[in-house]
């Protein structure tokens, strides 16, 4: 039973195409939308190309209820989201008094410049997200929330976004670590995700102390489905003779 409100994640950046960033974006979003009840259902990593980020926004607001982007609100040449963005609305690409008054605020006189200024430019009709780290905001047009890449800046604009989001119930989630390789339990957790298809189960192998072993995650919005499926995973894993212990967040 997972949540009926969806959303996807665009990450955008020549740098985490090329290796050179690690996205930290995606884990963090994912989970501020699940305490939201909103499911991230896609992530798209694309690069700092006008002509695809115009495609793939279009492409995505009108899958889901809500799109996040990361990247590219910056004062750089390549920093080209907020136009692109502008572009897909088709609307002009405004300075908003706002924004303006709060770059001109959080900058030295002398620092004040065309490229930081840059990022006072928003779609026309968009609403401000509040940057309290470096004052330079993201913004929201309809369904579309356009966050910047930093990681923290990221995370401080969501804490922002969170509670305005009208989303299900929350997803909560169970994890069991399997003391023995994927498949070895395959076929049984196949049979448990027959029996409850209404609980997203994932089985995933890893190798803790040189040996390989499984974590089980189980998701579901309902607290008795999911306690009943991963009460029964726990007794046919058991059963089948292998040690399982329930992982703590």
């Amino acid at each position: 039973m997972p949540s009926n409100t969806t959303a996807c994640l665009i990450l955008i950046g020549n740098e985490i195409l090329s290796g050179r960033t690690i996205d930290k974006n995606l884990s963090m979003i994912s989970l501020k939308l699940n305490g939201a009840g909103v499911q991230m259902r896609e992530a798209r990593v694309i690069p700092d190309i006008e002509a695809v980020i115009i495609e793939t926004i279009n492409s995505c607001r009108a899958q889901y209820d809500y799109v996040f982007t990361t990247g590219g609100i910056g004062p750089t040449h390549d920093d080209i989201t907020a136009e692109s963005v502008a572009k897909a609305f088709r609307v002009p690409l405004i300075l908003h008094p706002e924004a303006e008054r709060r770059l001109l605020a959080h900058y030295k006189p002398e620092d004040v410049n065309d490229a930081r200024m840059k990022m006072a430019l928003v779609p026309q009709g968009a609403t401000l997200i509040d940057n309290p780290v470096s004052a330079a905001p993201g913004f929201v047009i309809e369904n579309v929330f356009v966050l910047a890449g930093v990681p923290r800046i990221a995370t401080a604009m969501m804490d922002f976004i969170a509670p305005s989001l009208k989303g299900g119930l929350p997803v909560i989630s169970r994890a069991l670590d399997v003391h023995c390789p994927e498949g070895e339990v395959a076929v049984g957790v196949g049979a448990m995700q027959l029996r409850y298809p209404d609980v997203e189960i994932g089985i995933y192998p890893k190798i803790t102390e040189g040996m390989l072993r499984s974590t089980i995650v189980m998701r579901c919005v309902d607290i008795a489905q999911l306690a009943a499926c991963a009460n029964d995973m726990i007794a046919m894993i058991k059963d089948a003779g292998v040690f399982v212990t329930e992982m703590v967040d």
